[in-house]
């Protein structure tokens, strides 16, 4: 007979640590948006030619899609807390590295570091997944994407002001809040993964063997939401990688013009999944959330180019983070009901994996699209690739079937 597995926290408990989590989110994002405005201006003081500055940028996402399976089965066998306590200790050491980086190869190993301690995005989902009735986690995770929203918001603002006070004090201040950070977690986060009953332990497979099934076998529940995640990624990130140039291109929008626009769409993605999330889930279903948010996203994406004006454009911007909004944690949240519970960090590592390549190679091809095909090509592309995603999501995600009743 196997044993029932342990009940999740109380309410009061849940809001309690997912509190404390979507805390550490939002001061770990915001340490993160203070540097990376600034990462190009430093890397040029250091005589970096353009195509270092690149390096420099993405080596941060391939620290991290390579560290974030890892960082799940971490926490898949020793537990949430110290994979969370630790990469928030990491990000720290990065920042502090920053702040003093008088040679190109310190800024390069900064990046490394942070990205490596930045796997843990994948981490804290599971803890959400764990620590939240599942008819709640999509509202849950949803809070937790607002954290990471208004710290990158926030970010940039905070790091430009810091400069007044010195080139190293953005660094530094950054390095402080995720030292602080690691400590209110190691103060206030308990545990969360529920240990395996008695019995019921199982041989581990190699770390990579998620990550491999996915690109193997694409016809299970959960490889099939991992795909659609993966791919709803690259099509954004097409967008986010070329928007600034599109925007100096189409309207003369410059450096100090290019916050404002920054600003209105950090405020509605806050706002979004901060109130309306949850909402919508209730009334709609997950399923439907995620496929409302990708026709939402591509709308956006395919709208951009036909704008005529900053005040159609105005107009227009709502749909992506509203999209996205909707479509991002809806997809996390039914990841987490197709996973076996052993296996959650691994699969949600995994995700996130997936993720990080698209991140990788998005600002790659968006960029040579942009300066080779076009400049509305990056937006009619990743808006065909969200309708194909779409078409995917509704013709082969439907919901799980209800468990069948014990035999008496």
């Amino acid at each position: 007979m196997t044993a029932a597995p342990a009940s999740h926290p109380s309410k009061s408990a849940q809001l309690r640590q997912l509190g404390v989590l979507i805390g550490c989110n939002f001061v770990d994002m915001l340490g993160f948006a203070m540097v990376f405005p600034l990462l190009p201006f430093y890397a040029l003081r250091l005589h970096a030619s353009d195509a270092a500055v690149g390096w420099l940028i993405a080596s941060f996402s391939i620290m991290q899609l390579v560290a974030a399976p890892i960082w799940g089965r971490v926490s898949d066998r020793y537990g949430r807390r110290p994979a969370l306590i630790i990469g928030l200790t990491a990000s720290a050491l990065a920042f502090f590295v920053f702040g003093f980086a008088d040679a190109l190869w310190l800024l390069f190993l900064s990046r490394i570091v942070q990205g490596a301690g930045g796997g843990t995005t994948g981490v804290a989902q599971a803890y959400v997944s764990d620590t939240v009735d599942p008819r709640d986690r999509a509202r849950a995770l949803g809070w937790l994407s607002a954290a990471t929203n208004a710290g990158v918001s926030i970010g940039p603002a905070v790091g430009s002001l810091a400069t007044h006070l010195g080139r190293e004090a953005p660094g530094y201040f950054a390095a402080v809040l995720c030292l602080l950070n690691a400590i209110a977690a190691w103060k206030w986060l308990p545990e969360s993964r529920r240990p395996v009953p008695t019995g019921q332990t199982t041989r581990r497979k190699p770390i990579w063997h998620a990550a491999w099934t996915v690109l193997k076998q694409r016809s299970g529940r959960a490889e099939r939401l991992i795909w659609i995640y993966g791919t709803g990624m690259l099509a954004f990130s097409l967008l986010t990688s070329v928007l600034a140039l599109w925007l100096g291109a189409r309207f003369g929008v410059t450096e100090k013009t290019i916050g404002w626009f920054f600003v209105y769409y950090g405020v509605l993605s806050f706002l979004m999944r901060l109130m309306f999330v949850g909402p919508v889930v209730d009334r709609i279903g997950e399923i439907w959330s995620m496929r409302v948010g990708m026709l939402l996203l591509a709308t956006g994406m395919l709208l951009y180019p036909l704008v005529p004006n900053v005040w159609v454009l105005i107009a227009v911007i709502p749909f992506v983070p509203v999209g996205t909004a909707l479509m991002f944690p809806a997809i996390t949240s039914l990841l987490s009901h197709a996973t076996d519970p052993a296996e959650l960090g691994t699969t949600m590592g995994v995700a996130q994996t997936f993720a990080g390549i698209a991140r990788v190679i998005a600002p790659i091809a968006g960029t040579m699209a942009f300066q080779w095909i076009g400049i509305s090509s990056p937006f009619f592309a990743g808006g065909a690739i969200v309708l194909l995603v779409s078409w995917a999501a509704f013709r082969y995600v439907r919901p799980a079937p209800a468990p069948m009743a014990p035999a008496p």
